[in-house]
């Protein structure tokens, strides 16, 4: 009796998590997705298509929705450069050259006045720069 209860559970238990696994997992990319790649490490330019900076980090909320971009301004070679965060919807996206670009109604001027931020490994998360 306790081995039939045994496997009945076990029987249960392997129903429950086939049943759970089968939900998390998509049978196909949602409509409408685009990867990370599209933004991350990203040049970004001005209206006037001159290079503002490049796309350093990207920010999720905890129920996945992207809300801001870490954009890397100014300096040479990342020597000098400042990072800042704006938000995800200010970036829009234009196809040239068979390329995506990302474009940003700001000039680089504009960004190197913004307030800095720099990475906190401790809390995992961007902070603002002291000065």
């Amino acid at each position: 009796m306790k081995k039939q209860l045994a496997a009945g559970c076990l029987v249960a238990l392997v129903t429950v998590l086939s049943a759970h696994a089968a939900t998390t997992v998509l049978k196909a990319a949602p409509t409408e997705s685009w990867t990370l790649t599209n933004y991350y490490k990203q040049s970004v330019y001005d209206p006037k298509e001159s290079k503002i900076g490049d796309v350093d980090d990207v920010l999720v909320d905890k129920s996945g929705k992207v809300t801001g971009l870490v954009i890397g301004v100014g300096g040479f070679l990342g020597v000098g450069e400042k990072d800042v965060i704006v938000p995800f919807a200010a970036v829009k996206t234009t196809k040239k050259n068979d390329k995506w670009w990302l474009t940003l109604d700001e000039t680089k001027d504009d960004l190197k006045t913004a307030p800095g931020f720099k990475y906190d490994r401790a809390s995992t998360t961007w902070v603002p720069e002291k000065k």
